[in-house]
Order: C-alpha cells, then structure tokens, then sequence
C-alpha cells in the first residue's frame, strides 16, 4: 500500500518537479532494499510533501540541540523559507551540482542525507535568510550551531549563489562581507577570509563558476574573476583574472583556466605550458 501510494504521488509530481521525483524515486528503492533503514527514509524523505520540507527536517535533526530543540529550529527554517521562497530553488540547482561534479555522489539522495557539504550551505542559506528578516541572534546561533556539526563556518551575512558544491566540506569559512557567485566549487579547508582587523568591507568577492582547490586562502577585499582556478594550497593576495589560473603563496597567475567551466569539469591539475602565460 505504501509503495503504491509513493508510485501515484511521485508520477504527479514528475513533469513539475524532477529533482524531488528523483528523491523520492531513490528514497523509495532505499526503503525497499534495506528494511532497516525504512523508518530513517520515510521520517527524512517520504514523509514529506515538498522537498524544501525534507531538508528542512533533515537539517534541524542534525543541528537539534537543548539549546534550541527541533521544533524551535523547524519552525524557524519554515519562516525563512516563507521570507525567501528562492531558496527552494537554490536547494535544488546544489542538489544538481554536487551530483554533477562529485564523482563519489551516483543520486541526488545522497547530499541531502549524507553530504556535510550540501547541508551546510542549505543551513547558510536558512540563517541568511533570517539575517535579512532582522533576526540576527538567531542567524548567529545557526551559524554558530552549524559550524560545530558540519565544520563549516558562513557568516549569515555573506551572499553565496545557487549551483554550488562544496566537497568534503571541512574547515571551510566565509566571511560576513564575502560573495561566492552562481556555479561554484570548493574543495575542503577553503577560507575566504580578511586580512587583519579591518571593518567594512574586507572580504574576497568570488565571481560565477570558479573552482578553488583544496586549501586555498583568499584574503581582503579582492575579486576573483569569472571561471578562474585556484589552486590548492595557494595565498591569493590580489585580484585574479577571469579565466586564469592562479597558484603558489603568494598566489600569481600560472595559465589559462582550462577550459570554459572549470568548477564543473573539477580539473586541478596543471599544464606543463601553465607557466608561459602571465
């Protein structure tokens, strides 16, 4: 009765919303195969009627504390997404991305339960949103809470895009005047960062569909252009060119990008003819 019931809602919602059909589709064969995972599927996924919904659920779980328990956080997260209703759309292109770019993800269930990555940047969004509503304690406490369960650290107030993948997902930090553009990946123990004690703007502004390798530092106020790589390991100092590569400590341009979406293609590797372009 269950599965049958699973089968005539997810055909409903299949011409109008593919991605949660998927998760659905993928959460039902989960529930199917393995019996002892039948109560964390249908309380996670199937039990819900929207997608924005289940990852809600799923984020409020993680970060339920004595603090602030589940039902407090839900219904904060339902306030921001009243407030923001993009956000559903932002959830979704992530979803995408991380299955298009990590080649350890084969479904798009598997960042919504599993991926530290993706459930971080989804609890950003939620303490953004709240932060523009004026409830900044609270986006300060999801931040603060969200940084101790999946260790990584966005300041509420910085402005990140939609599509993005974050692998790995550890020690990542984003500063509060920092901007990450649409269709960007980042690799574990990332920092967008300040340069010291300045106030006011003081954060790396990172344009559309860069990839910055594991370890990489940018720090001030500098921009980094549009499709650029960072490599990993590299302090960038100073704005970086679209389309090029950057790469040491202190970082300087090595080459060309690559290829013309380098946060998709996930190319960190250097050419041997990298160097001859400055």
């Amino acid at each position: 009765m269950a599965q049958a019931t699973i089968s005539k809602s997810t055909g409903k919602l299949a011409n109008v919303d593919p991605v949660w059909t998927r998760v659905r589709e993928e959460a039902a064969a989960i529930a199917a195969k393995d019996a002892a995972l039948g109560g964390f599927i249908f309380s996670s996924i199937l039990n819900h009627d929207k997608f924005e919904d289940a990852v809600c659920h799923r984020l409020a779980k993680q970060l339920d504390h004595s603090d602030m328990g589940y039902e407090l956080i839900i219904q904060a997260f339902e306030d921001a997404v009243e407030a923001e209703p993009e956000i559903g759309a932002s959830m979704r292109a992530d979803v995408v991305a991380v299955f298009d770019r990590d080649p350890a993800c084969f479904r798009y269930i598997e960042p919504v339960l599993y991926f530290k990555g993706f459930q971080a940047v989804q609890a950003y969004r939620m303490a953004h949103s709240l932060w523009n509503m004026g409830r900044k304690d609270l986006a300060f406490y999801l931040q603060s809470r969200t940084s101790q369960v999946f260790s990584v650290d966005i300041h509420p107030a910085a402005h990140v895009g939609k599509g993005i993948m974050i692998d790995h997902a550890h020690s990542i930090v984003i500063g509060e005047t920092a901007s990450v553009g649409d269709d960007c990946s980042l690799l574990h123990s990332v920092t967008l960062g300040g340069t010291g004690k300045a106030q006011g703007d003081r954060h790396p502004k990172v344009g559309c569909g860069v990839l910055i390798g594991a370890g990489a530092k940018i720090l001030g106020n500098i921009e980094v252009g549009a499709c650029a790589r960072i490599a990993s390991g590299s302090v960038v100092l100073r704005d970086v060119p679209a389309n090029r590569t950057v790469a040491g400590v202190p970082a300087k341009v090595v080459g060309f990008a690559g290829c013309d979406e380098p946060a998709r293609k996930m190319d960190h590797t250097l050419s041997v003819d990298d160097d001859q372009v400055v």
